[in-house]
């Protein structure tokens, strides 16, 4: 069976097509219309990031750089707080803690705080700027991500505690002069720097 056609005429131009392949075209040009064609939406791309170590206004502290995915953790930008908060020991000398993690500082952060006696968990716990409360204390990885992308950040005559427990007796620590990462005992006063993620 031959299928019926329809013929269109405009000025000088004449097309000849199916009548089912006109509908077709028709509906695609309405759907055009009303919906826009996912092929041409572009993606968003933020354009107001500030350059690695730069102030990040209203995010609380400085771009540490963009951190990738990584388990459940989706990608983020690593905010770091403005300033240290002092020397603080890390806690729990002698005693086995669940703070293992490498590169997840939030979820060794949280399991510090419900174990208790960690007086390094206890001054991030406290400390907020631009009325954020969720920073913590970057795990060794987040350190060393640091000190790639922002060394100049951090003190360099001094050592930095991560949350990040090495045994029942140490601790990782980071030197920001080096990049050297070492682990030290957990009764040991060091600088402790806050940071926070930032999710866009």
């Amino acid at each position: 069976m031959k299928p019926e056609m329809i013929t269109l005429k405009h000025g000088d131009t004449t097309i000849k097509m199916p009548a089912s392949q006109l509908a077709k075209l028709a509906l695609a040009s309405t759907f055009a219309l009303v919906l826009p064609p996912a092929a041409n939406v572009q993606p968003i791309v933020p354009t107001n990031i500030p350059a690695f170590g730069a102030e990040w206004p209203g995010q609380g502290g400085f771009n540490g750089g963009l951190v990738a995915a990584r388990g459940d953790v989706p990608a983020h930008y690593l905010i770091i707080a403005k300033s240290d908060i002092g020397d603080h020991e890390w806690g729990g000398r002698g005693k086995e803690s669940g703070a293992t993690s490498k590169t997840d500082g939030l979820a060794n952060s949280e399991v510090l705080q419900s174990e208790g006696s960690h007086p390094a968990i206890e001054a991030v716990a406290a400390y907020t700027a631009e009325g954020h409360q969720d920073f913590y204390l970057p795990a060794c990885a987040e350190l060393y991500h640091c000190w790639v992308n922002v060394p100049e950040l951090f003190a360099k005559d001094t050592w930095y505690w991560s949350s990040t427990q090495r045994s029942a007796y140490y601790a990782f620590l980071m030197y920001f002069d080096d990049g050297f990462q070492g682990s030290l005992v957990k009764g040991n006063e060091l600088r402790v720097r806050p940071v926070r993620r930032f999710f866009i």
